[in-house]
């Protein structure tokens, strides 16, 4: 069988990043970026957008409980109770986010389906383009939402009555009208592509457009508060403190160094963060009495993050003696690393390779619906190269010509994944 040449619309593509791109746009002296949240105005434009496009396409359009968006399109001729091939990302951002992380793989999707229609082949499977609620995890939850209740992660009860402390995610999805019914369920897939930004230089660094994922880094996301005494920054001798701040700063400088070496002697991919920070009472002229923070541990390698998880156990036992405070530390978010699918990398591979479009075998550091989605069927992701390496900002771009070679990468995997016959 000779596999099929499909011809992607480039403008048509660009042309609706673009356009998802002006909703919730923010101002910005350099690059474009928009901030669109799970369920806020901006969302609710991009995913009517998207609607239109879909149903633009002849796909078949369903919302589910939670507002995942699916367009399904089953070609003449093919085998209706087939499993279905799929492709898509999300469209909710992080605030004053860039405008490629997410609506790229949707439109991607949707453009590779529609080459797919207007070539001379007939698949004998169908296809689904499928936009995810609430991946980023800025609202309502720490991150891939909708993909967790796809793949049975969660319940859609449990989901809607999430709260960003103002509104529930049921209240703010009616508000859009993106309140549907039903579950979309991803183990009925055959398989599931993403193509996404890369979110760093190596794919820019080696001059290579594009790249095929072998695994996606676990992550653990975790609380401790620190409980120590606030007192008179002026009266209180430097021997007497029991200074909150001043213990989280020790812990802050434990999880940089034991991520440090855990990655100069692992597999190089551990890294650890702390990123949210809340002080009391937060005066200048008070000792610090409470502190709260949450941390971020990731590797590819699942020893590795347990190391780091017993160094911060280690670690806040030490302050507690030392410094005289009381700890607590809970870790609410644990995604295990997780392997992408042999099969469908290989299909990747070899549909880039008829092409002629070089690519690159690399892990992901960030996480993505994929690693959800990928414990209930057949998965893999792909990324285009990032100039810079910027992601989450502005700055965030991807030379168009490399998303359009993506694109047609995409497009080739799921014909073959259909397969297609030419007509």
């Amino acid at each position: 069988m000779t596999e099929p040449e499909l011809s992607i619309d480039g403008k048509r593509l660009r042309r609706d990043i673009e356009q998802v791109a002006s909703f919730g746009a923010v101002d910005t002296e350099t690059g474009r970026g928009r901030t669109a949240l799970p369920g806020d105005e901006a969302n609710g434009e991009a995913r009517d957008y998207l609607v239109d496009r879909l149903e633009e396409a002849g796909l078949e359009v369903r919302v589910d409980a939670v507002g995942n968006v699916a367009g399904r399109w089953t070609p003449p001729g093919a085998d209706p109770d087939a499993a279905h091939v799929a492709a898509g990302s999300h469209l909710d951002s992080v605030p004053r986010g860039g405008i490629f992380d997410g609506p790229l793989g949707v439109f991607a999707a949707l453009e590779a389906v529609r080459a797919i229609r207007e070539s001379n082949v007939s698949p004998a499977r169908g296809f689904e383009v499928v936009c995810f609620t609430g991946e980023e995890g800025t609202r309502f939850a720490d991150g891939v939402l909708g993909s967790t209740v796809a793949t049975g992660k969660r319940s859609v009860e449990e989901t809607l009555a999430l709260t960003d402390g103002d509104e529930t995610l049921e209240d703010a999805l009616e508000r859009i009208g993106y309140r549907g019914t039903g579950r979309l369920d991803a183990s009925e897939w055959d398989a599931w592509l993403e193509l996404h930004i890369e979110q760093n230089t190596r794919l820019e660094d080696a001059g290579v457009p594009l790249g095929v994922v072998t695994d996606i880094t676990g992550t653990v996301r975790c609380h401790v508060t620190i409980e120590g005494e606030a007192d008179h920054s002026g009266t209180t001798g430097m021997t007497e403190r029991q200074d909150a701040l001043a213990a989280a700063g020790e812990l802050v400088l434990a999880v940089e160094r034991n991520a440090a070496e855990a990655a100069a002697s692992g597999s190089g991919t551990a890294v650890g963060t702390v990123g949210q920070f809340d002080v009391a009472p937060n005066a200048v002229n008070v000792v610090p009495g409470t502190v709260s923070l949450r941390l971020d541990l990731r590797s590819v390698e699942s020893a590795e993050i347990q190391a780091q998880l017993d160094a911060v156990t280690n670690t806040l036992a030490a302050i507690e003696d030392d410094r005289n405070v009381a700890t607590t530390f809970d870790c609410t978010y644990d995604v295990p690393p997780t392997p992408l699918s042999r099969r469908c990398r290989n299909v990747v591979l070899d549909a880039a390779g008829d092409r002629g479009v070089e690519t690159r075998r690399l892990h992901s550091g960030a996480g993505h619906d994929t690693m959800q989605v990928a414990d209930v069927t057949d998965a893999a992701l792909l990324f285009a190269a990032s100039v810079g390496g910027y992601s989450h900002s502005p700055k965030e771009w991807a030379d168009w010509a490399d998303c359009t070679a993506a694109t047609a990468v995409l497009a080739d995997s799921l014909a073959r994944l259909a397969p297609t016959d030419e007509r």
